[in-house]
This record gives structure tokens, sequence and C-alpha cells, in this order.
């Protein structure tokens, strides 16, 4: 796949007959709110079987070659290189694909495993109706050898809506964590309607994992993490009912989202990790963490000082990166997650566990802020299909953060209010999919489903594998 920016001028029309798609394809894959409306800088996602590969620092063409399984002279065809011995970081390489002939008696399966992909990527990719009917002579597309990744997606819509969402995007998911069990004083937990989607997760084979948490939209939740963490007894007390509704319920596996911990509770937060752990691996499920951005061991803050992400990534089977609300709902407009600041989240978590543990947080919605701000006036948050519809409507130019790898527009109401916009968008989620295959990382979790994002699962199905563990 390709992303285009588009420019003054461009029409839907004019863009698809540059790449040689149908236009009717470019709006389907990107959902377009208005497909005769493009502002300039809106990036759109074109289906086609090359790849764009944008050259990083110290990269040759031949270890380019060898990410993709292409030959170096088919990158220089591509892309009609004059002199292949230089290549400058940033440019754009255009990566055909590989094509394959079907030669008589072959089946999907061989002209898969010849290749090292699967026979569901080859369907997928070339919109097989009948797999077991492929004739002599056919030019099959052989997909980009593509990283396996884990991904999870929390959900805050409960029950049945819940458990549509699940089925929409159930492709695409490892684990579901319907968010979530909130921790009680006395060591018990809160219910929620989670039934409908833990279904629903079996049926896309997708995990269900229970997610508790100490915190609620009122009450930060320090001083009951507090009651919990200073007793072993309501420690025991309430890994005795998750396990019971585990058993009730169906989950797989935890995941403990402690937020606003007090400093003095870090070492009896650890504790009891490892207290869950050895209650929950004897009886077959997994345990994960979910933690706070930090760049650094001694980061102060109510948010960051009890979480230890050595100890974390020690105890617990995976861990999953809150990399997201730079841009706060109550603070100043700004990237909501700027991949400079992921990066040195990224870079100081890799120092301390291993990468295969880590999840990189990606947020799934867009923010509003009105101008100027004023401390603690909430920004509107909405999806990214709306923020597209909002530069449409204003007239807005879409620009770019080169820095953070994150869209953002302004504009000017019928109030005549100003406002400026930051959301996701192609490149964005480009540029943080790049980030997860430099790292080696473990996987993604998305903050949260149910928020419209069609250039994300294009491009999530375009760059990973998705592990299934059920």
């Amino acid at each position: 796949m390709f992303i285009h920016v588009v420019e003054r001028g461009d029409t839907l029309w004019t863009i698809a007959n540059r790449f040689g798609v149908n236009a009717a394809q470019i709006s389907s894959i990107n959902e377009l709110p208005n497909p005769n409306k493009l502002v300039p800088g809106q990036s759109l996602v074109i289906p086609t079987p090359d790849r764009q590969h944008i050259v990083r620092p110290g990269e040759t063409l031949w270890q380019i070659a060898r990410q993709y399984g292409v030959t170096v002279n088919t990158i220089v065809q591509a892309n009609q290189m004059s002199d292949p011995s230089i290549i400058y970081p940033g440019t754009p390489l255009i990566i055909p694909p590989r094509i394959h002939e079907v030669q008589p008696g072959e089946t999907l399966w061989q002209i898969a495993r010849r290749y090292g992909t699967t026979t569901r990527s080859i369907i997928n990719e070339n919109r097989i109706q009948n797999p077991d009917l492929i004739y002599p002579g056919t030019r099959l597309i052989i997909p980009f050898p593509n990283p396996a990744i884990d991904v999870n997606g929390y959900l805050i819509n409960m029950g049945n809506e819940g458990a549509q969402i699940i089925r929409q995007r159930g492709e695409y998911l490892t684990y579901s964590s319907p968010f979530a069990y909130i921790i009680q004083a006395d060591g018990g937990l809160t219910s929620i309607n989670d039934n409908p989607m833990i279904l629903a997760s079996y049926n896309q084979q997708v995990v269900p994992m229970m997610s508790i948490t100490n915190f609620t939209y009122r009450d930060p939740g320090s001083q009951l993490a507090s009651t919990i963490l200073a007793s072993p007894e309501l420690q025991e007390r309430l890994l005795t009912n998750m396990i019971r509704v585990m058993r009730e319920k169906g989950y797989l596996g935890l995941n403990i989202d402690f937020e606003n911990v007090y400093p003095r509770d870090r070492e009896r937060y650890n504790q009891f990790l490892q207290r869950a752990v050895d209650r929950l691996h004897p009886e077959g499920y997994f345990v994960s963490t979910a933690l706070a951005p930090k760049t650094r061991p001694d980061q102060p803050g109510l948010l960051y000082e009890a979480h230890d992400y050595a100890a974390h990534g020690r105890m617990a089977d995976f861990v999953i990166l809150m990399t997201y609300e730079w841009g706060y709902r109550l603070g100043p407009p700004r990237a909501i997650s700027p991949l400079d600041q992921i990066r040195r989240v990224i870079d100081f978590a890799v120092s301390v566990m291993p990468a295969d543990k880590i999840f990189m947080g990606f947020q799934l919605y867009a923010r509003d802020w009105l101008l100027p701000h004023v401390q603690g006036q909430e920004a509107e948050t909405f999806d990214m299909q709306e923020a597209v519809r909002r530069a449409v409507r204003y007239g807005a130019e879409i620009q770019y953060d080169t820095t953070a790898q994150s869209p953002f527009f302004r504009y000017t109401d019928e109030q005549g209010r100003a406002h400026e916009v930051w959301f996701e968008d192609a490149r964005s989620a480009q540029a943080k999919f790049d980030l997860v295959k430099e790292y080696g990382l473990r996987g993604i979790s998305y903050w949260v489903l149910g928020y419209p994002f069609p250039q994300n699962w294009a491009l999530l199905q375009d760059n990973f594998q998705i592990r299934k563990r059920v």
C-alpha cells in the first residue's frame, strides 16, 4: 500500500488515475466521509500491491531488499535509480511485489511455504474466491514478509455493544480486554456486563483478558490501592475473587492497571504483582500490567514513581506501555501520542526489560481544543473520521508535525471561536508501526476500540501478521 498526501487541485479521480487504481477502492478503504471533497494535507491509503519504504539513516539497498524479500535490481528498476550505491535518509522508495506464476499441480499451501508466508495472506492479497481452484499460468501477488505481533484492544463499551465491536475487529486482535473490574477496599470486585464480549472473543479466536483497576473517572484510586497493598490478607482475598471470576467467565489471563499509586507503595505494588503471578501461573493464567509512560527510573510524579519497569518486566508475562495522553483532555493542545516522546519511553523500557514483552500503546481518538486554551478547559474527544469531516466542513488545511509525527489543523467555527485539532492519520499510524518493527516489540495495544479509524486497520494488516493464541 501507498500513502498519498492530498495536494491542492487533487481529486479522487486524478489520484486514482495517478496510481492506476479505482477511485471507489480508495474511497472504500479510507471510508471517506465525502469522496467529492478532499482537503490539502489529508492522507489517503492507496490500495496498490506496491509498498513505500522511507530510507532510514545507515540503511543500504541490500538491507532493504532483504527486508521485503525482493532483489536489489528489482528496487533499482522500479525507482529508476542511476546510482544504487547512494541513497539518502528520508528518500521514499517503491518496493514492487513479488509475482508467482502458478505451475501445473501447485497448491496454495506449496506456494505459501515456498515464500515463507501463509495461504490466508495469499488469498486475501489476491481476493481468491475458491482456494481449491487456482489454474496454471495464474499470476499471484505474494505478500511481503511481515513480522508477527500480538494486538490487544481495550473496550469501554460493555454488553452487546462491546461484543459487536469485537466481531467487527476480531480478525485484527490477539487479546480483548473489557475495561474494567474496579477493586474494592474489602478485596471485592465490581461487576461488569462482559459475558457477550467474552463469547464474541472466543468466536473470533481472540483471547479474553480480564482487566482490573483502582481508579474511576471521579476517584484517582490512590488511597484504595494503598489500602489493598498494605494488607496481604486483602490481597489474597482480591486474588481469590479474581480467579473465581476468571473461571466463571472464561478469561484466560489478567491485566493489572493500578494507576496513581503512592510512591511509598512502590515495593508493595511489586510484591502484589509477584503474589498475583505466584497464584495465577499455577492455574494456567498469564499476568500482564499497564505502565505509565516513563523515560527514566526516577521520573517524578504520582503517575510514574510506583511503576517499576524493571520489576514488572521481570515478573509479568508482558507489559502494556500507555504511550498516549500527552495531549491531555484538560491540558493545552498538542499531539496525543507524539512519536518522539514514545521513542523516549521505549528506549528506557528496552533498557530494563525484553522487547518481546512490550506492547506499545496506540490511541484511537482525536481531540479538539478551543483557543486560546484556558487551563482546565476540557477538549472535545471524538474519532478520526470526525476530525476529517471537520477539516472538510471548515476548509482547513491539514498540517503535519514531523517531530511528533502527528497531523493537526486549526479552524474557526460558526461562533467565531478558534479551534485546534490533533488526530492520527495514515502517516502517523505507519510511523508507529515502523517503530514497533524497529524495536522488535511484542505488539500494539489500542485504547480504546469503538472509535472508527479505517486507515489504521488497513495498514495494520498490511504491515503485520496478527498472532492468534486461541
